[in-house]
């Protein structure tokens, strides 16, 4: 992926966990952020429930993301301001705002009674995909109302899925409420 993109945009910088760091990335007008294997274990064991994470970020802004579960034919992609599509076309996110009931995707130790302040989870369908990446696509695509990782994340993890689920009209943050 590095030598395709770079090749194809060779002013762009790099940002991803398999290479080193470039310091010069952060003097590149556009970097790539890349996680090449979203959902390594997955991949490893021989599942189809990886994907590749790829975004642009123009100035510190992602711009565009795509990603892709290639084992499934499925790619998920957005532009800033053009919406998000599932191959082609396009997806929305759901519209709930109460956490009770909804469909979520999260780890089981999200649901650990010292994680939340009554001292138990509120009662939600639960599931759960080994990729990221997907997870946050499957909430922009409508099929689960939220999603939640407890997990530390960087950005090759979350910059293409971010852009896609606020394209769909989601909401995303952090745990403390402020933008990812």
């Amino acid at each position: 992926l590095k030598q395709i993109l770079c090749d194809a945009r060779p002013d762009y910088g790099w940002l991803s966990e398999e290479t080193e760091d470039d310091a010069a990335r952060l003097d590149a007008e556009r970097v790539f952020i890349v996680d090449p294997i979203d959902g390594t274990r997955s991949f490893i064991e021989g599942n189809d429930i990886w994907a590749h994470s790829i975004a642009v970020a123009e100035r510190g802004v992602v711009t565009a993301a795509a990603v892709y579960l290639p084992m499934r034919d499925k790619l998920y992609a957005a532009g800033a301001g053009l919406g998000a599509t599932l191959n082609d076309v396009p997806i929305r996110a759901t519209t709930r705002a109460d956490l009770g009931g909804a469909s979520l995707l999260a780890a089981t130790p999200a649901f650990a009674p010292e994680v939340w302040r009554e001292g138990r989870a509120p009662e939600v369908t639960r599931g759960y995909r080994p990729s990221l990446a997907y997870r946050l696509s499957l909430v922009a695509e409508g099929r689960y109302d939220a999603m939640m990782t407890l997990r530390p994340t960087w950005e090759w993890d979350i910059a293409a899925g971010d852009l896609i689920l606020r394209e769909a009209g989601a909401v995303t943050s952090d745990r403390r409420a402020a933008p990812l």
